[in-house]
């Protein structure tokens, strides 16, 4: 059966884009066409209902089993199979539906330091003109209600960085041997070692793969702003609504109101000394679990000064 022999499991804004492009160029690897398919996310149809622009979303999840198979019937003969989804860790049933359908699958996990991976996610859905909170400690306050209230994972700003809780989970159902561990850092710092690591892991010829392409990068700076709460009011309701009309309709309507939105460029804000040191609370006891159940340090992310962080 056409099914993944490797999966790229997590987490958001720590890489995975950049490294399913990146595996892609090599010869003894097939990715799927689609970047995140997300079909472990889902024992049926995905929901209904979410947050802004969540259910558009979920109508591209590839969620039907023959669908899903679909994307590796194209793989050369002897190739190995793969694709990224980088909920996969987060989604504890995921682990269970995966060790079900692929039990012998190998993971790769790529982990950001977690105040930072908030920021960044927080960041990427206010620049899309999303996320209404113009503070980002303010969305992070935000997160119970939201997650109450159905929205999807990418909302999750401090959920998605327990990587402890989902490592450990993990480790319940896979050996330690399936999944290889990265820091996004070191993809960015070392991308020929990194990827010679993953080449490694996969059992395919290292050497080959010596650069990360640059995806998902861009600079638009987005000020709170008078015209830009009015755009992003307008892209907010038109994620709300907009699954309910034809893609290109869809993408018609949007187009302009982002360019008007992106219309400034700069380099994006960083997580502030004052900020981290107010949400990094949240994460040291799981940054602590991390340790005990990777038997990898991670003492860095505690600290407060961004230089010292990998």
């Amino acid at each position: 059966m056409p099914l993944p022999d490797f999966l790229i499991a997590g987490v958001p804004k720590a890489g995975t884009t950049a490294l399913h492009a990146a595996l892609t160029r090599h010869p003894q690897l097939f990715l799927s066409p689609v970047k995140e398919p997300k079909f472990f996310l889902s024992d049926g149809a995905p929901p209904a209902f979410g947050g802004p622009g969540d259910v558009q979303t979920y109508q591209e999840h590839v969620w039907r089993r023959d669908d899903y198979e679909a994307l590796f019937a194209p793989a050369p003969p002897g190739a190995l199979r793969g694709e990224a989804t980088p909920f996969y860790l987060y989604d504890l049933k995921a682990h269970d539906r995966i060790q079900a359908l692929v039990p012998d699958v190998k993971m790769i996990v790529l982990l950001r330091d977690p105040v930072d991976r908030a920021h960044s996610n927080w960041t990427h859905l206010w620049v899309a003109g999303l996320e209404s909170e113009a503070d980002f400690l303010a969305a992070c306050a935000a997160e119970e209600k939201r997650r109450a209230a159905g929205w999807a994972d990418f909302w999750h700003y401090i959920g998605l960085g327990l990587y402890g809780q989902q490592l450990e989970h993990l480790y319940q159902r896979f050996s330690a041997e399936q999944v290889l561990l990265l820091r996004y850092r070191d993809l960015k710092d070392s991308p020929a070692a990194t990827l010679d690591r993953v080449c490694s892991f996969l059992g395919v010829r290292t050497g080959v793969l010596t650069s990360i392409p640059r995806e998902n990068v861009n600079r638009h700076y987005v000020e709170d702003n008078g015209l830009n709460r009015v755009l992003r009011g307008l892209l907010r309701a038109g994620g709300t609504v907009g699954h309910r009309f034809p893609v290109p309709l869809r993408l018609a309507a949007r187009g302009p109101l982002l360019t008007l939105l992106h219309r400034k460029r700069g380099n994006r804000p960083v997580t502030t000394p004052q900020e981290r040191a107010a949400l990094l609370p949240h994460f040291t006891d799981d940054i602590a679990l991390l340790q005990d159940v990777t038997g990898q340090r991670y003492d860095d992310w505690l600290s407060l000064d961004r230089h010292a962080r990998a």
